[in-house]
């Protein structure tokens, strides 16, 4: 597994999983919605923690910068 989520990317994963967790603890997201969105933000967390996501891999994406890009 090749890296290819940057550092922006990672961070904001984040803050949206915990947006997401805060808001269905809270009530604002109850039921079916609420639960399916939490299974979301654990797969954000998850790949912000590897930095790694198989759904850019299967589109081509990687925010990830190369160090070859930061010596140009």
């Amino acid at each position: 597994m090749k890296p290819n989520l940057g550092n922006t990317d990672r961070v904001v994963r984040t803050i949206m999983a915990l947006a997401i967790v805060v808001l269905y603890f809270t009530g604002a997201l109850p039921g079916i919605v609420g639960i399916i969105l939490l299974l979301f933000a654990i797969i954000f967390v998850v790949t912000s923690f590897i930095s790694f996501c198989p759904v850019y891999t299967l589109l081509g994406i990687s925010t990830n910068k190369k160090k070859e890009d930061r010596q140009a």
